[in-house]
């Protein structure tokens, strides 16, 4: 059977930076950070004081005719994200999808967490008031899956549906996972993705335990900085990423603007250590070799790599070596980490950086990688430093790595 081709039609995200694509795009092209200080909770106890948080969020404000206090009260913040950048996306996309077969019509949204602040929430009331006042909503709302099953309820759709979890790989992994459904002709769209919302009191919590974050309480803005010498973590964040996948043809029947295809998809595991890669990246380098094997590409076509790059002394090591071992140890290949400005969004973090791969072809501007004042010893790739640049571009390579040594590469091309 042949394999048909997919594309990406529609964008939505929900970001530290804020939600609109265009606007939240050029915001990172002009090297802008969305790090600051958390207001959501008290951090008077807490090492790390600041994070990418989303601001102003009573709701998804993208949904017209519903009360947004509704969606608060069914749904935890992460869905919420979720549901407001898929239906971004969707109406980017200009599908109407009440008119499409609904069971060819599916969603795959992943999470590293979910519901993380309603499990906190309803233990509480567990141990304060006993099990009679845990709300009926808790499962429902704490449930990883939760995402992809309001998406499919709000449009009605019966196709593939699923949420993949992978800690930060999960964006990326469902993005994968939906593009071999409509590739192996179990769907013609597809929304997919990641969301997360761990920016909360016990998220937070659990990477200070692990010595993960940032401390750099002093200059919250400078904090992600990864390859630098002076990283110290990574800065925690949460928010959204969504794209709508169509089959090609299914797409240009009916005119719909394409932003560019997904070409290709690889996955490995480490089997290393359950939250540490190995210093010589080789596990990722063969999630690379192996999506550019699918996308019928070799390493010299690559002209952007979006990489998972977090801020950490171990992480950016690895992966910028197993950049070399794929690329080359001279590739000229640039190489911006935009984690810089939005911070560490978990699950949600591939879904977000595929937004990005996929305006920057079809834009032609690379965002740059921020706080880059002194490159680490090994870290000596063109990072796109300080701020954007524009460039050729035609293909682009994403990675995304979680704990429990999953990897994930996604390549894109324009059309």
């Amino acid at each position: 059977m042949d394999k048909r081709r997919v594309v990406v039609t529609g964008l939505g995200w929900v970001t530290s930076l804020g939600l609109g694509v265009d606007e939240v795009f050029e915001k990172m092209v002009a090297g802008t950070s969305g790090i600051g200080p958390i207001t959501k909770f008290d951090t008077t106890d807490f090492n790390t004081k600041f994070g990418g948080q989303v601001q102003d969020w009573d709701g998804p404000p993208v949904i017209e005719g519903v009360e947004r206090s509704r969606y608060a009260k069914k749904m935890d913040r992460f869905a919420q994200f979720a549901l407001n950048a898929g239906v971004e996306a969707v109406l980017d996309s200009g599908i109407d999808l009440a008119k499409e077969d609904p069971w060819r019509c599916g969603a795959i949204v992943g999470s590293g967490v979910g519901g993380i602040e309603e499990f906190a929430d309803g233990h509480e009331k567990l141990l304060k008031k006993g099990p009679s006042r845990v709300s009926p909503f808790m499962v429902p709302k704490l449930m990883c899956n939760a995402a992809a099953g309001h998406l499919s309820i709000h449009y009605g759709i019966k196709g593939p549906n699923s949420a993949i979890s992978t800690a930060c790989a999960s964006g990326a992994h469902s993005i994968g996972a939906a593009r071999d459904a409509i590739r192996f002709d179990q769907a013609d769209v597809m929304i997919a993705g990641g969301a997360e919302a761990a920016l909360t009191p016990l998220g937070t919590s659990c990477f200070m335990a692990l010595k993960a974050l940032s401390r750099r309480n002093d200059d919250p803005q400078a904090a992600s900085r990864p390859f630098d010498v002076d990283r110290d973590g990574f800065v925690l964040a949460e928010g959204a990423g969504l794209v709508v996948l169509e089959e090609y043809e299914h797409a240009r029947a009916r005119g719909a603007k394409i932003y560019c295809e997904l070409m290709g998809f690889g996955q490995t595991a480490d089997g290393t250590h359950i939250t540490a890669p190995p210093e010589d990246g080789h596990a990722v380098a063969h999630a690379m070799e192996r999506a550019l094997r699918d996308a019928a590409l070799d390493p010299e076509d690559i002209d952007y790599v979006n990489p998972h790059a977090t801020s950490t002394p171990l992480g950016d090591l690895a992966e910028t070596n197993a950049i070399k071992a794929v690329l080359g140890e001279s590739t000229k290949t640039p190489v911006s980490a935009t984690k810089s400005m939005t911070g560490h969004s978990l699950g949600a973090a591939g879904g977000i950086e595929a937004v990005i791969v996929a305006k920057s072809l079809q834009t032609g501007k690379i965002c740059p990688t921020i706080n880059l004042d002194r490159p680490s010893p090994g870290c000596d790739l063109d990072y796109v430093p300080g701020s954007g640049r524009d460039a050729d571009l035609k293909y682009a390579l994403s990675n995304s790595f979680g704990f429990g040594g999953h990897n994930v590469t996604l390549v894109f091309g324009k059309v």
